[in-house]
């Protein structure tokens, strides 16, 4: 995806986590914050990651605990760390406010393939790239055929005896 003023390119490929991987996300086993390296081994050994991806992983969706991952898989891009907090935020905000129905998506990863930016630090600000970064997350989210879970809403009513029958 472009930004809007034309010199800056994100380029990201989607695809399933698959269900034991957001279901350990669910858990607490994988998660934000925790050592890279062990939990690059863990999803080496126990998931079949890349040991170099499973380091890299920038953010986990939406707010930062959810069970969508962004992941830098780029080698020797000029300028890349100055624009994460700004990809971070727009692959926050698309996995917030899904493509489909403007749902929180579940169980996707976004991998980075490959950035271009401008040389000059004041076009590659956070305006110009967190609406891109949001645009490529939903573009490549429609590419890889997503669906949509079907919601369960499970609740316990309480009524007195005499009630039951109006239930």
């Amino acid at each position: 995806s472009k930004s809007a003023n034309k010199p800056n390119r994100l380029f990201v490929e989607a695809e399933p986590l698959g269900s034991e991987l957001y279901d350990a996300i669910d858990a607490g086993d994988v998660k934000a914050g925790a050592d890279n390296k062990l939990q690059g081994r863990l999803l080496a050994d126990d998931f079949g990651w890349d040991v170099s991806e499973a380091r890299k992983i920038w953010a986990f969706g939406p707010d930062g605990t959810g069970p969508n991952m962004f992941v830098d898989t780029t080698k020797g891009v000029n300028y890349l760390l100055e624009v994460k907090e700004s990809v971070v935020g727009g692959f926050a905000w698309a996995s917030q406010n899904g493509p489909l129905c403007e749902e929180q998506m579940r169980g996707t990863r976004y991998n980075l393939m490959d950035v271009v930016l401008h040389a000059d630090a004041i076009h590659r600000g956070m305006g110009q790239i967190m609406p891109v970064a949001r645009r490529v997350c939903f573009a490549s989210m429609l590419t890889a055929e997503p669906g949509l879970l079907e919601p369960v809403y499970l609740c316990n009513i309480s009524v007195p005896p005499d009630a039951m029958g109006n239930v």
